[in-house]
């Protein structure tokens, strides 16, 4: 049986998904003058790829988030999305300790945190809905890069 799309609403949870992701633009654009005057190690990925990454990723989010919005309630689908919410926190956090604080050490300390509520996440959204759960691996991937790239920003600087 072919699920019905509710394509409305899916596309409100990718734009809203992309419009909370944005709100760590606001650090990240602020004063680029400290980033800019960091060492940063040679794999750094220039800006705007790193922009066009997290509008993907946002939007796998999005995808994944409608899948379990809309899966049948139950328990399981409740901690799903509870945990979806405290990652998306700890992912704006990441954005103010690193861009807005200047803090490579603490937004490290942080982003393990965010690595842990994303694996989370993605378990429980598996078990809520199997496309939804595969739709957070690159995130998590991509985060391990970012906790792997803060991790050598810190130690550069």
């Amino acid at each position: 049986m072919a699920m019905e799309i509710n394509w409305v609403l899916l596309i409100v949870f990718i734009v809203l998904c992309n419009l909370i992701g944005a709100l760590g633009a606001v650090w990240t654009s602020s004063d680029g003058s400290w980033y800019q005057g960091i060492n940063k190690p040679s794999f750094t990925p220039p800006g705007g790829v790193i922009g066009s990454v997290w509008t993907l990723l946002f939007t796998l989010m999005g995808v994944a988030l409608y899948l379990v919005w809309t899966a049948p309630s139950s328990e399981v689908r409740t901690v799903a999305l509870v945990l979806f919410g405290i990652q998306f926190l700890f992912n704006i956090m990441w954005s103010y300790l690193f861009f807005g604080l200047n803090k490579p050490l603490y937004s490290f300390i942080e982003i393990l945190v965010l690595l842990v509520f994303i694996a989370a996440t993605a378990v429980y959204f598996f078990k809520v809905n199997r496309v939804s759960g595969y739709l957070l691996v690159p995130y998590f991937l991509w985060v391990s890069f970012a906790s792997f790239l803060n991790y050598s920003i810190w130690k550069l600087n």
